[in-house]
């Protein structure tokens, strides 16, 4: 992996990286190329991270279709035995990867839990967002529609 000298930012080329889904796939960012990502990073023991997955769930479900991917990277060094029952408690369907030592996390300069990246389907960061939000409210619901530029 490379070492970046400051995290990206907003309008420059979203860094790739490999990690573990919770089914054991090995994925890239460069894999999502042509969606629009919401790229979250979270952890279980997270409780504002707890209190926004469900609506993440919400969009994911009403813009997968229009090629919308929700990529929820989880901090937790207990991995699957973790968020497998977070996971399923929640009902999530989006994709959940580990990086347990935070070396995604760290390339990102996440500091503090949650924190979104909206990434384009150029593979330009779009919006850097910190702290939980409520994503199923008519704003955020709006904004999905403009990146993925549908009605």
């Amino acid at each position: 992996m490379r070492v970046l000298t400051e995290a990206p930012r907003v309008g420059h080329l979203a860094p790739d990286f490999v990690l573990q889904t919770l089914d054991g796939r090995e994925i890239r960012l460069s894999d999502y190329r042509g969606h629009v990502v919401f790229l979250n990073f979270w952890a279980t023991w997270c409780g504002p991270c707890k209190i926004e997955m469900p609506a993440m769930e919400k969009l994911y479900r009403e813009f997968r279709p229009k090629g919308f991917a929700v990529l929820a990277v989880s901090s937790d060094p207990e991995g699957a035995a973790v968020t497998r029952p977070y996971r399923d408690a929640l009902g999530l369907s989006f994709t959940i990867a580990h990086d347990p030592e935070m070396t995604v996390g760290h390339l990102y300069g996440v500091r503090t839990l949650p924190i979104t990246f909206l990434v384009g389907r150029d593979g330009v960061i779009t919006h850097q967002i910190f702290g939980s939000r409520e994503w199923g409210n008519a704003e955020a619901r709006s904004g999905m529609r403009k990146l993925l530029q549908v009605k």
